[in-house]
């Protein structure tokens, strides 16, 4: 590959995980249940039967994970804190254990030079929090905001990055709209209030953090571009309506202190005035995680489940279908792999909020192909070197047309736990034999290293 164009100085280079996916030892040392082990115990809800009971067993193996990080040259660690490790019932003091845990973890990571970058809330709700209402309650928010002052009170002098949040869009989509994540709920659009309760824990999360003495604080929310699937009319209002839902429902009220339209905000709960000025308290860096684009029409124009939607159906009574993007590779996943979406997205963020946007940074990108370890002890994932080179350039040419962007973080550093999908789809730099354990970093982790040491003599790789 060519020389990529050449990033900012100071351009932070990073990979992610989420603790859920990759901890395991979920009855290790007071830690409470989740809505994913509840969840997963679902007959049918993970593919093969899965959990992440054992995961990449992380809790046990930081520090060999760490030492990848360190070889591997990365600035920074994306990773989530569990809150059930933390607060075993998602309110009161702290689990001394759990904190201790993420103790060790950001003091190993700073012992090598790696930047901690900590998201509070990757999906794990104290199930606890869940039997009473989880985020249809409003009362979820404020247990968001005491849970995130105990986390600044104890790490807020060494974590240099902080997300109250990570893909509310994706929680209110998948948990609770149709039902394919925990904990299963199928509301369709009465999942809204969902939406709002999560942004209103983010804003007085940030408020709690920045009470603690915490700094540079964030959200990672997923976004893409939306196209229409013709320019009939039915077809251009469907993905103007998706649009607005999926991307400027979640990022309007923290950038703008306000919902993008009457009808979205007249589906949420009150006192909406006075919630969103606190979801919009101010953010240092706003991070957009992107996948792929989603193509939209008018109800009707598909015959099958959406890939955006992983395979569920839309529900009924929406104006709406996503349709699947044709005559663009895609990955094992089924996922359309388009590079200048990224591009797209951040523009788009650059033109709707002008001087108020922070800077951004891209906390996840990624790719899943189910790898396997060649005989001579290889990982030939080419495709997924492609992917990152290619995603890249597009943040180069977002940063060329004058948007700033501070970083990039790759998903994952490891193969880990995918959700619904369990075991399945492989999405990390380093390979994980998950009956042994055995981590084995991938051609992609090699040409990652590459990239970032060749950083200091003016080249981003080869």
């Amino acid at each position: 590959m060519t020389d990529l164009p050449r990033l900012p100085d100071g351009f932070l280079y990073g990979v992610s995980t989420a603790a859920y996916q990759i901890e395991g030892a979920v009855d290790a040392d007071g830690r409470g249940p989740s809505v994913w082990d509840t969840f997963c115990a679902v007959p049918g809800a993970i593919r093969n039967g899965e959990s992440g009971a054992v995961a990449c067993d992380h809790y046990h193996r930081y520090r060999e994970d760490v030492a990848l990080m360190r070889d591997l040259g990365v600035d920074a660690y994306r990773f989530s804190i569990a809150w059930p490790r933390v607060q075993p019932a998602g309110e009161g003091p702290a689990n001394p254990a759990g904190l201790d845990f993420y103790d060790r973890l950001v003091d190993e990571l700073l012992d090598h030079g790696i930047r901690p970058a900590a998201t509070l809330y990757h999906w794990d709700l104290p199930q606890a929090l869940q039997d009473r209402g989880g985020w249809e309650n409003r009362e979820t928010a404020h247990r968001l905001a005491e849970y995130a002052a105990l986390l600044g009170e104890r790490l807020g002098d060494r974590v240099a990055m902080w997300m109250p949040l990570n893909e509310p869009a994706v929680v209110t989509l998948f948990g609770h709209a149709v039902g394919t994540h925990a904990p299963g709920r199928r509301l369709g659009l009465d999942a809204l209030p969902v939406a709002h309760h999560q942004l209103l824990g983010h804003g007085l999360a940030v408020q709690a953090l920045r009470a603690a003495g915490a700094s540079d604080i964030g959200i990672a929310s997923h976004h893409m571009p939306v196209r229409a699937a013709s320019d009939a009319p039915g077809d251009e209002e469907a993905a103007r309506l998706f649009d607005t839902l999926m991307n400027w429902t979640f990022a309007d009220p923290v950038l703008r202190g306000s919902y993008p339209d009457a009808f979205v905000a007249s589906l949420m709960p009150g006192p909406v005035a006075e919630d969103l000025a606190v979801i919009s308290t101010p953010l240092d860096w706003y991070g957009v995680n992107y996948y792929q684009p989603a193509l939209v029409g008018a109800p009707g124009t598909a015959s099958a489940a959406s890939p955006l939607l992983e395979g569920a159906p839309v529900p009924e009574g929406l104006p709406f279908e996503v349709l699947r993007i044709t005559g663009v590779p895609t990955t094992d996943f089924g996922w359309a792999v388009v590079p200048e979406g990224l591009r797209d997205v951040l523009t788009a963020f650059r033109d709707r909020y002008g001087p108020a946007l922070p800077p951004l940074h891209v906390t996840e990108s990624g790719c899943s192909y189910h790898d396997t370890v060649d005989a001579d002890g290889r990982v030939r994932d080419a495709r997924r070197i492609e992917y990152h080179d290619a995603h890249l350039r597009a943040v180069a040419e977002a940063v060329a047309r004058g948007v700033d962007v501070r970083g990039y973080f790759a998903w994952s550093l490891l193969d880990n736990f995918e959700w619904a999908e369990g075991y399945t789809e492989r999405f990390g730099l380093v390979h994980v034999d998950y009956a042994t354990q055995r981590r084995t970093p991938k051609d992609s982790y090699a040409w990652f290293r590459r990239l970032l040491a060749d950083r200091a003599g003016g080249s981003t790789g080869r």
